[in-house]
């Protein structure tokens, strides 16, 4: 698919992967795209082809209200809804924090539940998990458990949904603010976490972009998971 003169939607557009894809499908001249956020005032996205829309995608009536407002659109992808990460050994975590991190699978499916009516018979969806889904270090069961969800959750659905096509793009460590460190202090963080990546470097948002950029543009594919992390499930 083309992206030039397409509608876009896509929800945690603001921040990381999100603010790095709405930019370059912006650049690419896509014909709008709806960038959602829960603080989208905090932005400074200013294209003109760029709406910024605060929602919190848990918010059901909320969607259902935009999506009728959108109308027919051609691209829906959802980065990030804001949900928990939970961290630790799964004995010693509170449950709470645990469940409360379902939050991530239950926006996505929110997400595209209420965004496929709307969406182009040959529009596509693509939803962004995590390497832990696959390959998980001690203290990321929550994780885990979350990205392994909606990896399948996209593989079981896209049988369903055809011809609209349906995949998840699962970044490794990736350089954004969600890491609150700064200065070699994060350069050492992420040179520690990264060291037995094949390439041993935190990604950049921009390289994830790039990789939701081809689940849009290859109409080939559907039902499957783009890993963009490094060669860390080959490490």
């Amino acid at each position: 698919m083309n992206v030039h003169d397409k509608r876009i939607v896509i929800f945690g557009g603001t921040s990381g992967i999100g603010l790095a894809t709405t930019s370059i499908l912006s650049e690419m001249n896509a014909k709008h795209i709806y960038s959602i956020s829960r603080n989208p005032e905090k932005s400074s996205l200013s294209n003109s082809n760029i709406e910024l829309v605060k929602m919190d995608v848990l918010d059901e009536s909320k969607l259902v209200s935009f999506f009728e407002k959108v109308g027919h659109y051609d691209i829906l992808i959802n980065a990030a809804t804001g949900g928990e990460r939970a961290i630790g050994p799964f004995m010693k975590m509170d449950l709470e924090g645990y469940r409360n991190s379902f939050k991530k699978l239950w926006g996505y499916t929110n997400s595209v539940r209420y965004g496929l009516q709307n969406l182009s018979q040959n529009g596509c969806v693509v939803l962004v998990s995590g390497s832990p889904a696959r390959k998980c270090k001690p203290g990321q069961i929550a994780l885990a458990s979350v990205g392994g969800a909606v990896e399948a959750f996209s593989k079981s659905i896209a049988s369903e949904i055809m011809p609209i096509r349906i995949n998840v793009v699962s970044p490794g460590v990736i350089d954004t603010p969600m890491v609150p460190l700064e200065g070699s202090e994060r350069e050492e963080f992420y040179k520690k976490v990264t060291k037995e990546n094949l390439i041993p470097r935190a990604g950049k948002a921009e390289e994830v972009a790039q990789a939701i950029l081809f689940a849009i543009q290859n109409d080939f594919i559907t039902g499957t998971t783009i890993d963009v992390d490094g060669g860390w499930l080959n490490s």
